[in-house]
């Protein structure tokens, strides 16, 4: 998409406001269901972050906000609209998603790269200025955490309304991984982009995002504020980020478990 049609999405969004939204949402594979009954609301100017074991569904989730994958039950809402539109749609519309893989074209120089998405040499070197001597080196040439920069400063620099990220520390030394995540959360805060961030680096994401949900077998067990899961991290580990976790109620003065707080609701006769 044109920088200039991407620009005009950026304008249409109010800080505070819902920009993506998964409502009761169950997606999977084939008639497999992994994740089930699902709301996530990503807001305008907030970074949330998803959080959970490997196989929780947090990749699955992700490509099924993007467009990816069909829904199999509950929606997903683009600006507060039901949507059905295939990924590039979305992106046309505002959407950037940052895969788990390394999302460059390793044959073309880092110029070329950002050229594709209508990305000026000046905005990315402005976001990472360690690419300002790399871009006439192919990107199949640049190391892991700088073509991890490329990617981050490709889908920045379209001025996304939306930006998922899936496991954007794979394999980079955290000096670079906190790099990225503070262009990202700048991103959010400054230009009021929704951020939904997919990362095993558990206490980094905590750290940049506004609001945490904790993923388990395909459902969202805790959410809270940022703040509140992260003064009480080591509980919620070892209770739901474990391969041997098991289920388990938190403390009352933890964040209130998605769970809980169905249960509330229908003890006090409201239904979500």
């Amino acid at each position: 998409m044109s920088a200039t049609v991407a620009r005009a999405a950026v304008s249409t969004r109010q800080p505070g406001e819902v920009v993506l939204e998964a409502r009761g949402l169950s997606c999977g594979y084939g008639q497999m269901s992994v994740v089930r009954d699902l709301d996530l609301p990503i807001v305008a100017g907030e970074v949330a972050a998803l959080i959970g074991p490997n196989g929780a569904g947090k990749t699955t989730t992700l490509l099924t906000l993007a467009g990816e994958l069909p829904s199999m039950a509950g929606e997903v809402r683009w600006m507060g609209e039901p949507t059905t539109a295939p990924m590039h749609r979305r992106c046309q519309q505002g959407l950037s998603y940052v895969t788990e893989e390394r999302s460059v074209i390793m044959g073309l120089t880092a110029r070329d790269n950002l050229r594709l998405a209508d990305v000026s040499v000046e905005r990315a070197t402005a976001l990472f200025p360690e690419l300002t001597p790399l871009m006439k080196r192919p990107a199949g040439l640049l190391s892991g955490g700088e073509q991890q920069m490329l990617t981050v400063a490709r889908a920045l620099g379209r001025d996304p309304s939306v930006m998922l990220l899936d496991e954007l520390s794979l394999g980079l030394a955290p000096m670079v991984v906190q790099r990225l995540l503070d262009a990202v959360r700048a991103a959010s805060k400054e230009q009021g982009v929704g951020v939904l961030l997919v990362e095993q680096q558990v206490r980094q994401a905590i750290a940049v995002a506004d609001r945490v949900y904790v993923m388990q077998r395909g459902q969202v067990v805790l959410s809270g504020a940022a703040e509140e899961i992260g003064s009480h991290l080591s509980e919620i580990e070892a209770a739901y980020l474990t391969a041997d976790s098991k289920d388990e109620q938190p403390p009352t003065d933890r964040p209130q478990s998605q769970t809980d707080q169905s249960q509330n609701h229908t003890e006090s006769g409201n239904h979500a």
